[in-house]
């Protein structure tokens, strides 16, 4: 049941026609990263690429390019782990379905690690340098490992039991770094940082292993939100449908006997480097700054060793796939996590943090008409004291029962549904000098910044339009009035000018412009871009630059705003401010040279002819 290691992975897709292998040589800086973004755009094969130029590893991309081939991969374990989670919901559950339930005690045997006295990981040594060095975009500052998972353990209780596995970026070449350095990069409200914090409150060094390949389950159980008190190590073998076969590794920690790679080493007190820069999932560079770094002491592989790889951009990309897979298997568990929530939605194309959509039950006082937001307040602080669910920076929230059939994967009916119901004189709440996603660049410096709450429920209060009607008057320096969704306009603005996490002069002086009576507010949301046309093109673009390039305290305005004892609110049009400022990072290209090699590729008689 499921896959013991990369190997078998490969092979069992290669037999199913899920694999293609590519034998011509391919450079890993920047070529090998165009060609998976492209075959992931075509929604290709699994790519194992055979012939990396200055490295003697296979390259394996592409692993988790679709839904379906990620699903296929866990054919054998998804079901168990679907109804361990809804017996979690309801535990009645077990008792109307004795049989499968007993079953899954066999499944949950496969939770406890075993241990071996040596395996297949150990018994080769290379270097950092022998690595495949990926670099994926122009300006990205070095090599960066794109697939790793990061262990750590507690220094209080060794072991698995209370270890950390995660998927923190690690740069293995470039800048300051030595030969046997490697960048960390980890993030706010990651795993790890309560193992380093405890190593540097006691001034020793935090023993750190880094684990590349291995079976497919160690990297999806890498990037799962599991409940705190269950090791990602763990659930690793219950996703893999056996027990996890681990090794101990000269630093004292555990690593899979089965991984294609494992760097070893530690973390020393006080130690930190510049990281990056990194073309990150927001579709954006996340910038230089100072991370911990690894003293890596040694560098395990495998016979046979594969290093799977991905690459990140402005999505939809590959990553985009554990998303979906970790929704389908989880989403049955929000009720229980936060009640009265029935569904929530990082949109992906928004960049995931930037915006979360909810659907909640706004139950407090049935008995009084049209009361307006209330439970649906509570749910949503709730739900920004959640794990990862902290980091939303916009987060909507919809009552159930004002459309019971709302679907909130579909972004456009969900804007829908809040915007014709929405009151921005009181249906705004924000929160300011907090927390946000570092690599959200929007904000007022490196992981701080604001969030906003927009709750809408009861009756549909206006009519959302779905074109422009005669001749809209803009202020001087606005233009190019465009409909991007009904009752969404988005105009055109000059180059944004101002103080970073202060309003600018002219989003002030747009808002000044108008009254609540001018035919403007007919749209209850403006956004003002940088490019109206590329913004109005599709959903997608005007999702990804409205709340990418925006700050909620500081670039949401509106015509005819008032604060009144601390609460901000607006009678006409809400106005955000979505041009790109000089602290953003700047966005993702592509290499015109690298793209044109990769085209040749993909012509008639090349290697990704068909697949691209």
């Amino acid at each position: 049941m499921g896959y013991r290691n990369l190997n078998d992975t490969v092979a069992d897709l290669e037999r199913t026609a899920q694999l293609k292998r590519i034998d011509v040589e391919v450079d890993p800086f920047l070529e090998v990263g165009a060609i998976q973004r492209r075959v992931y755009a075509a929604g290709g094969p699994a790519l194992l690429f055979t012939r990396v130029k200055g490295c003697n590893f296979p390259m394996l991309g592409n692993l988790f390019g679709s839904l379906e081939r990620a699903r296929y991969l866990f054919r054998d374990t998804l079901p168990a782990i679907e109804r361990l989670v809804a017996l979690k919901v309801d535990p009645g559950l077990a008792f109307r379905n004795l049989g499968s339930t007993l079953m899954l005690g066999r499944h949950a045997w496969h939770l406890l690690p075993k241990s071996a006295s040596s395996g297949p990981l150990l018994r080769h040594t290379t270097t950092l340098a022998g690595l495949p060095q990926l670099v994926s975009w122009p300006k990205d500052g070095g090599a960066f490992v794109t697939l790793p998972q990061v262990y750590s353990e507690s220094l209080d209780k060794p072991g698995w039991r209370d270890s950390n596995l995660g998927m923190y970026r690690v740069q293995i070449s470039g800048g300051a770094y030595a030969s046997d350095e490697a960048g960390l990069h980890y993030q706010i409200h990651r795993g790890i940082g309560v193992h380093h914090a405890a190593a540097l409150a006691k001034g020793q060094p935090l023993a750190v292993n880094v684990f590349v390949g291995g079976p497919p389950s160690l990297a999806l159980a890498a990037v799962m939100p599991l409940p705190e008190g269950m090791p990602e190590l763990a659930f690793a073998g219950l996703l893999g449908g056996h027990r996890l076969s681990v090794v101990k590794t000269p630093n004292g920690l555990l690593a899979p006997a089965e991984a294609d790679f494992c760097l070893t080493g530690y973390i020393l007190p006080g130690q930190t480097r510049q990281e990056g820069p990194f073309g990150d999932h927001l579709g954006y560079y996340s910038l230089a700054h100072d991370f911990p770094v690894m003293k890596v002491t040694q560098v395990f592989h495998r016979p046979g060793a594969i290093w799977p790889f991905t690459t990140v951009g402005r999505p939809p990309q590959e990553d985009t796939t554990f998303g979906a897979l970790i929704h389908a298997m989880t989403g049955a568990a929000i009720p229980d996590l936060v009640p009265g929530v029935r569904a929530v939605h990082a949109v992906d194309v928004a960049g995931v943090h930037p915006l979360l959509l909810a659907v909640g039950s706004e139950r407090y006082v049935p008995y009084v008409e049209n009361a307006g937001p209330q439970e649906l307040l509570t749910q949503a602080n709730a739900l920004l004291g959640q794990g990862q669910l902290s980091l939303a920076k916009y987060l909507m929230i919809v009552n159930e029962s004002d459309q019971p059939e709302l679907d909130i994967h579909d972004v456009g009916e969900f804007l829908c549904s809040l915007l014709s119901r929405i009151d921005w004189r009181r249906d705004l709440h924000f929160q300011t000098c907090t927390t946000i996603d570092t690599l959200d660049y929007s904000g007022s410096a490196l992981n701080a910044g604001s969030k906003v709450v927009m709750a809408a429920c009861g009756p549909i209060r206006r009519s959302l339009p779905t074109r422009i009607s005669g001749d809209l008057r803009l202020p001087a320096g606005f233009s190019a009035a465009q409909l991007a969704a009904p009752g969404v306009l988005v105009l055109q603005g000059e180059a944004w000018q101002g103080e970073r996490g202060v309003p600018s002069a002219d989003l002030l002086a747009f808002c000044r412009s108008y009254t609540r009576d001018d035919e403007i507010n007919d749209f209850p949301l403006l956004v003002i871009v940088d490019d109206a046309a590329f913004a109005a093109r599709n959903l997608e673009n005007l999702l990804w630059v409205t709340f990418t390039r925006s700050a909620p305290a500081s670039d949401i305005e509106g015509i005819e705003s008032y604060c009144h004892v601390k609460h901000w609110g607006c009678h006409g049009s809400l106005v955000i401010d979505a041009r790109t400022k000089p602290f953003h990072a700047p966005p993702l290209e592509e290499d015109p040279a690298v793209e044109r090699r990769v085209d040749a590729l993909g012509a008639a008689g090349g290697a990704l002819h068909g697949l691209i």
